[in-house]
Formats: structure tokens, C-alpha cells, sequence
């Protein structure tokens, strides 16, 4: 098969090529290289065995990228990982973050449908569609907040409340892509992942906080918990976010028009902090000091994913714990200093 992925320089996108590539697929990445840390995931993707063409374009040209996909047409699936990805970069520049996150993404449905093209399109949301949730009742406990209401986590049906520019953006994203499997019968599908967290990470402060509190503590540098720490999220390992759209784009005839909160759900959960920094603490073997500012706006006390839609319509479940998924992205940062360099 012949596969288009926006952003497949990326921390997601690379991991996918990778296996797209491992499988024997062509791949076509179309990435501008902008991001921390892509040009590096890119070499390491030119290593891979497989048939892999890079096209350096941006998502806003929609010109440029209507030239980038037109010899790719026959491509069976396109794979839009493609964007900004920082909630505080939103707040600091709004129309940075529209620009490649809603006018992106409707460039590449644009440029679908204007090259005549019917792949299965797989797009990437965010929780953060559902805004902060705050009507929902939320206990605290000594190391964590607790959804009262939600105990098997967030499910499709949960009203959408765009909270932030970043919210804005992917969620605008996010209802064009449903709306075009509605309204021109194009095969998209929407993921609204939680936090995916792994190797080939380059987390910073602003976004993949997982990966970014294992670099941080390994080299040394300051930490910043932004509130109480006692923020819960459900984690999701790389190789188990593969799994998923690999299973969604298999199975077209019952995932397209369809939308799947994806993420690690009840049972791979940990706190941000009061969690999470004792088994950071534990694998390094020293305590790890950190300071504290206010809450970022829209930030959630919780968020958990429900997974069974995907469970039950994909067949998939995810296979990774967190203490296991958290041992192999620490063991690999240590194992590769060289990558985190300035």
C-alpha cells in the first residue's frame, strides 16, 4: 500500500513510518521540518529499509502542497499528523496556530478532493476539544484528582467546548474532517488522543510533558509543575497509538465517518507529578527539585479517555503499562545523549 503522512518527521509520524516501512508499505512524508527534533527523526527514518520519498512542504501553502501530493495520487491512505501542538504557543500566537492546525488541515482535504483522490484519511485531534470539563464532579485525593462522574473516562458523546486558541484550532480541524466524510463522502476518521507519550519524543516545557520531564531530569534541567501536579491524565505508549490506526485504517468499512477518543483509558492513569515524579525519582536514583507556577489556562484536573468504542469497533486494546512505557522512553533517552544536544 502507498501511504501520504503530513508530519511524518514527527514524534508520532516517525514512529508510524517506521512501521509502515518495517510492513513493506511506500511511504510519502511531507513535513517542513520545523519542529525540535525532526530533521533528526528524519535521518533516522532514511536508515530504515523501505520505500520512503521526503517532500519538504508546508501545510499552509495549500498551492505547494497540492504539488506535493499531485504525483501520489493512487496513495491508499494519507495520515495527517501535521501540527502545531503547544497550547501555550497558541495563547502567545493565535494565528500561528490556526494557520496550521484549521487552515492546514482544510488545505489537505481541499487538495484531496481537488486532485480527485478517495484514500482513508486518518486525522489526529485532541482531548482538548472537551475543553476543561468543568461541570463534571471531580474529587481530590492526597496524590490525585478523580472524575466522580466519568469512572470509565470521556467518552464521543461528550459535548465539545473549545477552550484556548489550541482547543480552537484542532477542534475546528477536527469537525472539518468529520464534516467531509458527512458532506463529500470522503473515508476520514478522527482520533482525539490523550497524552502519547515515547520513544523519538523531543518533548519540551510547552508540549509532550512525559517525554520532557525524562529529558529534563537526565540532564539536569529545571523542572516547572504548572498547578498542584496532582493533574490526572491517562497515557498512551507510541507503539500502542500505532496499533490503533493501523487498525482503523484496515478496517475503512466500519471506521470511516467515524471519530475514537484514544488514549491509555482507566487503567494506564498516573498524576502529572505527585504520580509520576516519585517513579521519575526512582529511575533516576536521586530526588528531582522542581518549582511551581499557576495553572495553564484550560488545563484539565482531569482527563481520561474512554476506549471502548475502539476497543469494540477496531478490535484493539492497548498493550503497554506505564511503568513499562516510562522504563523503555527513559532507557532510551539515556542511551542517546547525543540527541538532546543544543
Amino acid at each position: 500500500m502507498q501511504y501520504i503522512v503530513t508530519g511524518g518527521a514527527g514524534f508520532i509520524g516517525s514512529n508510524t513510518v517506521w512501521r509502515l516501512l518495517a510492513d513493506g508499505h511506500r511511504v510519502v512524508v511531507i513535513d517542513n521540518l520545523s519542529r525540535p527534533g525532526s530533521a533528526r527523526n528524519l535521518e533516522w527514518l532514511r536508515q530504515a529499509s523501505g520505500d520512503l520519498v521526503f517532500v519538504c512542504q508546508d501545510v499552509r501553502d495549500f498551492e505547494g502542497l497540492r504539488r506535493a501530493i499531485q504525483p501520489h495520487r493512487q496513495a491508499d491512505v494519507v495520515l495527517h499528523f501535521a501540527a502545531q501542538v503547544a497550547v501555550t504557543t497558541s495563547v502567545v500566537d493565535p494565528r500561528l496556530d490556526f494557520e496550521v492546525n484549521a487552515l492546514g488541515t482544510f488545505n489537505l482535504l481541499e487538495a484531496l478532493r481537488a486532485e480527485g483522490m478517495s484514500p482513508v484519511v486518518l486525522f489526529t485531534s485532541s482531548n482538548k476539544v472537551y475543553g476543561e470539563l468543568s461541570h463534571l464532579r471531580v474529587e481530590e485525593t492526597p496524590t490525585r484528582y478523580r472524575c466522580v462522574d466519568l469512572p470509565d473516562g470521556v467518552d464521543e458523546s461528550t459535548p465539545l467546548d473549545f477552550h484556548s486558541p489550541y482547543g480552537c484550532s484542532k477542534g475546528t480541524a477536527d469537525q472539518y474532517v468529520h464534516d467531509y466524510a458527512r458532506i463529500y463522502g470522503m473515508r476520514t476518521i478522527v482520533f482525539r488522543n490523550s497524552c502519547i507519550y515515547g520513544t523519538r519524543q523531543f518533548g519540551v516545557e510547552d508540549q509532550g510533558w512525559v517525554a520532557w520531564f525524562v529529558i529534563a531530569a537526565q540532564r539536569g534541567a529545571p523542572i516547572t509543575i504548572y498547578g498542584d501536579g496532582k493533574q490526572v491524565r491517562d497515557v498512551l505508549f507510541i507503539d500502542d497509538l500505532v496499533d490503533a490506526m493501523l487498525a482503523a485504517v484496515a478496517r475503512p468499512d466500519v471506521s470511516a465517518g467515524q471519530i475514537y477518543n484514544i488514549g491509555g483509558g482507566p487503567t494506564r492513569t498516573v498524576s502529572v507529578w505527585t504520580e509520576f515524579g516519585p517513579m521519575l525519582e526512582a529511575h533516576l536514583g536521586r530526588a528531582i527539585a522542581v518549582r511551581h507556577e499557576a495553572w495553564r489556562p484550560g488545563d484539565q484536573k482531569v482527563f481520561v479517555s474512554d476506549i471502548r468504542k475502539a476497543q469494540r469497533q477496531l478490535g484493539w486494546q492497548p498493550r503497554i503499562d506505564v511503568a513499562e512505557g516510562v522504563r523503555r522512553l527513559f532507557e532510551w533517552v539515556r542511551a542517546n545523549p547525543q540527541l538532546f544536544e543544543t
